[in-house]
């Protein structure tokens, strides 16, 4: 759920305080980025789901192509009737595949963007009749308190979309912690991991030849100036994204097209042409890299299916206890 901060921002309309600090943060650092969560208002949402039907962006069919045809072996393995927990929901466009295969009565979809969240969940709950749909709005990257409905049920964690690419390892590694906590010991977690490859298809993939990916990637600045009273000129701003070799990550930045000043809750800053805003990562794994990444946030890999071509995978895994001895 939300933190009390934003809950009581919410109710008067004043700016979430994390955004309001991240923002800040960011223009006063000369290391200037924002962190990826903040895209997520609800047009941002809208706009990632457009970018999901686009022809260059493979990962979302590649890893819905996976769930349809894996989905009853993922049951096998961890049983069905468990709760399924997905973490950054959405749309929850992909889950009706794991739901049906899972034949669970509980489904608790945990979304940053209320608005999105309810929406997507009151459609959900009328293709489902028979499941107890509860949404969770709340930063999933902190342990949450689970609805009482679900406590003493088995749980499925769900987390698509390679979504755990978007954070350093430091991060990634934070948030399979608190995944774990949020389930708890025995919970199964069914992720999925976008693999390394050419950055002749990965950079199309995040930089759209219709240009959605870079309405996306601006409209972070359109809700700086909405929600915390700036000034910045959006149209000074291009979007730009590039393979950085070195760290296995697609980047997306914000380039300033020239020299611009501008306001930020009042607060005077300037950014140079050429200089550029980090807005999100993209990490892409190899297979060794995500069960390693997975045994340090504390799963242990059961099962990983991945298509023809070697470019997604989705993995199920184990928090199990842990040991204090080889």
């Amino acid at each position: 759920m939300k933190t009390p901060e934003a809950q009581s921002a919410a109710a008067t309309g004043d700016p979430d305080p994390a955004f309001r600090a991240d923002v800040l943060a960011c223009f006063r650092d000369s290391r200037r980025a924002i962190p990826a969560r903040w895209f997520y208002d609800k047009t941002g949402s809208e706009l990632f789901e457009a970018i999901t039907d686009l022809p260059e962006y493979y990962p979302t069919r590649t890893e819905t192509g996976l769930l349809k045809r894996y989905c009853g072996e993922v049951t096998e393995m961890g049983g069905r009737g468990r709760a399924v927990v997905e973490f950054g929901s959405g749309s929850s466009v992909k889950t009706p595949h794991l739901l049906r295969a899972v034949q669970g009565q509980h489904y608790v979809p945990i979304d940053i963007s209320g608005d999105f969240l309810r929406e997507s969940a009151a459609a959900l709950a009328a293709d489902f009749p028979g499941l107890a749909v509860h949404p969770l709005e709340g930063d999933f990257m902190r342990p949450l308190q689970l609805p009482d409905a679900v406590a003493g049920t088995p749980k499925l964690g769900f987390f698509p979309g390679s979504t755990i690419g978007n954070m350093v390892a430091r991060t990634s590694l934070d948030l399979l912690r608190s995944m774990r906590e949020t389930l708890g010991v025995g919970s199964l977690l069914l992720i999925g991991m976008d693999r390394i490859k050419s950055p002749d298809i990965l950079v199309p993939a995040y930089d759209d030849a219709q240009g959605v990916t870079a309405r996306f990637n601006l409209n972070l600045l359109h809700r700086i100036n909405r929600e915390l009273d700036a000034t910045i000129p959006v149209e000074r701003f291009r979007h730009v994204a590039r393979w950085n070799d070195n760290y296995a990550r697609i980047e997306m930045h914000l380039e300033a097209l020239e020299d611009i000043d501008f306001t930020v809750l009042g607060e005077r800053f300037s950014m140079a042409k050429s200089e550029t805003i980090h807005t999100e990562n993209s990490h892409k794994y190899g297979p060794r890299d995500a069960r390693l990444l997975l045994r340090a946030g504390g799963w242990t890999t059961l099962h990983e299916w991945t298509d023809p071509d070697d470019w997604f995978a989705l993995i199920l895994a184990e928090a199990k206890p842990f040991q204090t001895a080889p």
